[in-house]
């Protein structure tokens, strides 16, 4: 069984910072395929970041690119989400996915590829 846990959510003002903490267990993480998804009130999840299982491949929704930073150590089987210049369109609840796959770079955009997910952490962003 595999557990995947998020954390470091909050309440920020537009133009800060957060940084979103995940970790996976239960099985070799290395071997995990990564991702974030946001899901905003009254709308559907949505994609955010991916990266792949050597953190060589990452792929950013594109309204996030150039603020959020995607990346992982294996050695702590962590992914985290650095998010940078944040806006309020910005304001969802944030989910980890994990998925095991032997393809060693790919980097997994659609939801229905990922078999693990964590509860969410609640992210705000006041204007």
């Amino acid at each position: 069984q595999v557990q995947v846990v998020e954390s470091g959510g909050g309440l920020v003002q537009a133009g800060g910072s957060l940084r979103l903490s995940c970790i996976a267990s239960g099985r070799t993480f290395r071997r995990y395929a990564m991702g974030w998804f946001r899901q905003a009130p009254g709308k559907e999840r949505e994609f955010v970041a991916a990266i792949s299982w050597s953190g060589g491949n990452t792929h950013y929704e594109d309204s996030v690119k150039g603020r959020f930073t995607i990346s992982r150590d294996n050695a702590k089987n962590t992914v985290d989400l650095q998010m940078n210049s944040l806006k309020p369109e910005d304001t969802a609840i944030y989910y980890c996915a994990a998925s095991v796959t032997m393809r060693t770079e790919a980097v997994l955009v659609g939801g229905h590829e990922y078999g693990y997910w964590g509860k969410g952490t609640q992210v705000t962003v006041s204007s």
